[in-house]
């Protein structure tokens, strides 16, 4: 009797009950996402808020685009990973989301608006609404997330700060915005300046007006004190020492240290994994800070976990429903990383073979979540997939800064099958170019299957071009943008759905001048072979068969000896003295190799160098695979 008694309190204790639920707020608090397109201004925003929030001393050397704390987001100028911080203004707590403005990182921005109540909406006062805007606002809305509209470097010459504001506005409407959104605070700052005005007429003074409209216009978290603790972890840090981080929104209850935890997920009922609480976080400034529990409206950061992933629902025993969490997007493009098998092998790099090479990408899945790495036929090699180029070249950049040797395959795009029919991925690509170049531009992408779907006036000398174009088209063309507008087109593309195959493209309109024999290039071989095309090297490189070593001015691949030496003769001929005329090589950086390469063709990453090679290195077996095909 008395175990029977027992069973069925614990089986009330355990089981979920009907409870009135009570809504709180934490007034002391406010949790905002900082979204735009690229280079619109965010980091810098956000330097300039923790500044103003005195988050520094007075004396405090601190460095520009502070929270672009990994070395390739300091050399490339762009955000990469979403940054968690927190200022202080008027005994408000400020959690700060810095999100990437990249296309290719927007899985990062889709899943970090799940921790906030509010967003700051940054734009370019000379280039307005871009593509990456419409994404980052669309997210923003469909989660019904209020808006303050930040129009950002209006000290610029060419700023356009009232017309960007009625864009703003259009895009509001054009995105089916409720009413409400049209009265969002508009403020007008130059965060390089550390001014901000509710006026488009008044510079400002101090950073004041933006933190009073978060302030004003970001509602405070709300949530039941008294329900089970429950927390969606929407980004994941790793730390060699702690391995795990995860970093969420606490939605409700307190979540003490030491406390039993179910960890469940909406897109895998079968995970109810009991865990245990051991450390917490919360964000002060730049650092996380320990303590002893965390309350609802907190972002927080708990580690302990081994298997937490993005999606995940923290629980209280007491309640185990999962929260609501859309998917990652899927990626559109692929690269086969393979182990570096080329005559060069091991020479250059610490980490070689295929165990390691395996276990470093799959450790990359820790953090980044819009990756997949799948096996393939083939001995170490593995397909990689990801949001775009840029998003797998920062991946190629790192390993290669850390002592990886390998080589990776032409990108090519995902294609999906649905109802019989062979689907392809599109992009919406804007393009932004002297109007004395939009002719030129327009019968490039038009030969590569691009639809243009809309052509603005030229504004200050530049014409902006919209065009709905395949995915694949775009691998490659870059550099070749770049040359036809003479540097000065900007390209933006974000990703426009699937659609039925388009049929066969031609990227590619010239070949590859490939090393005849292994050897050092000499200046006479040099000489001789840039008849053909133009060179990657100078003399004194060392090359080997099958190595790419340039581009061909013709349609097909050359072979060319670049060992070449002059022949010695007892006989001085006129003019023999004279020093030969070699043009500059060519220097590709890792963008650039990617998009040069063929599908016969690997680049042949090292931490010293990038090589081009054929995959098939003998001359003669190389024209024999390609008579069969």
């Amino acid at each position: 009797m008395h175990q029977n008694l027992n069973f069925y309190i614990k089986d009330f204790l355990l089981k979920p009950k009907a409870r009135k639920i009570v809504i709180n707020e934490q007034h002391g608090i406010r949790n905002v996402a900082i979204i735009a397109h690229v280079d619109h201004g965010k980091t810098t925003l956000v330097d300039e808020l923790l500044k103003q929030s005195g988050a520094f001393r007075e004396n405090q050397a601190v460095t520009e685009r502070i929270m672009d704390s990994n070395d390739l987001e300091r050399e490339r100028g762009i955000t990469i990973l979403s940054k968690n911080t927190s200022v202080t203004y008027n005994n408000v707590k400020i959690n700060i989301v810095d999100t990437p403005g990249h296309a290719d990182f927007g899985g990062e921005v889709e899943r970090v608006l799940k921790m906030v109540n509010g967003v700051v909406l940054v734009v370019d006062a000379f280039e307005g609404s871009m593509p990456q805007t419409k994404f980052v606002l669309k997210n923003a809305l469909d989660l019904k997330l209020p808006v303050v509209v930040c129009i950002n470097k209006t000290d610029r010459p060419d700023a356009r700060v009232q017309e960007v504001t009625e864009e703003v506005l259009e895009l509001f409407l054009e995105l089916e915005a409720p009413l409400e959104h049209l009265d969002s605070p508009f403020i007008y700052a130059s965060a390089k300046a550390g001014t901000a005005s509710e006026s488009p007429d008044n510079g400002g003074v101090n950073f004041a007006p933006l933190f009073e409209a978060i302030i004003n216009h970001i509602p405070a978290p709300t949530g039941d004190a008294s329900a089970p603790f429950k927390m969606l972890i929407s980004t994941i840090d790793y730390n060699d020492y702690v391995g795990r981080i995860g970093i969420g929104k606490i939605e409700t209850g307190t979540i003490p240290v030491g406390t039993d935890a179910i960890i469940v997920n909406m897109h895998d009922p079968d995970k109810k994994d009991k865990v245990k609480i051991s450390k917490l976080y919360v964000f002060n400034s730049l650092s996380r800070v320990e303590v002893k529990e965390a309350s609802f409206g907190e972002i927080a950061a708990l580690t302990g976990i081994d298997d937490i992933k993005i999606g995940d629902t923290v629980c209280d025993i007491l309640d185990v429903t999962p929260l609501q969490f859309s998917k990652i997007s899927e990626p559109t493009i692929s690269i086969n990383f393979i182990v570096n098998d080329s005559p060069f092998a091991g020479k250059e790099g610490r980490f070689v073979t295929g165990r390691q090479l395996r276990d470093r990408l799959f450790k990359e899945l820790n953090t980044d979540v819009g990756l997949q790495i799948e096996e393939t036929a083939e001995a170490d090699a593995y397909k990689v997939s990801g949001r775009g180029e840029l998003h797998l070249s920062i991946l190629i950049e790192n390993m290669r800064r850390e002592g990886y040797e390998f080589q990776v395959s032409k990108p090519e795009v995902r294609f999906k099958e649905s109802d019989g029919k062979t689907l392809e991925p599109m992009e919406m690509l804007t393009i932004d170019v002297p109007a004395e170049f939009s002719g030129l531009v327009i019968e490039k992408l038009g030969a590569r299957r691009g639809e243009l779907v809309m052509m603005s006036e030229a504004r200050f000398g530049y014409s902006r071009l919209k065009f709905h174009i395949p995915s694949r088209s775009l691998i490659g063309y870059r550099t070749e943008f770049l040359t036809d507008t003479r540097g000065n087109g900007i390209m933006n593309a974000i990703f426009d759905g699937y659609e039925p195959y388009k049929g066969v493209i031609t990227t590619r309109t010239f070949g590859s001048l490939v090393a005849f024999e292994d050897g050092t290039a000499t200046s006479y071989g040099i000489y001789n072979a840039q008849e053909r095309g133009s060179l990657f090297l100078s003399a004194g490189v060392n090359v080997y068969a099958g190595m790419v070593v340039g581009k061909s001015s013709r349609n097909e691949d050359v072979s060319v000896n670049v060992c070449k030496r002059k022949q010695l003769t007892n006989m001085r001929a006129a003019g023999s003295d004279d020093s030969l005329k070699i043009s500059p090589p060519l220097q590709l950086s890792l963008e650039q190799a990617l998009e040069f390469i063929s599908n016969d063709e690997l680049l042949e990453v090292t931490p010293k160098d990038f090589r081009i090679r054929k995959k098939i290195l003998d001359h003669r077996l190389r024209l024999r695979a390609g008579r069969a095909e």
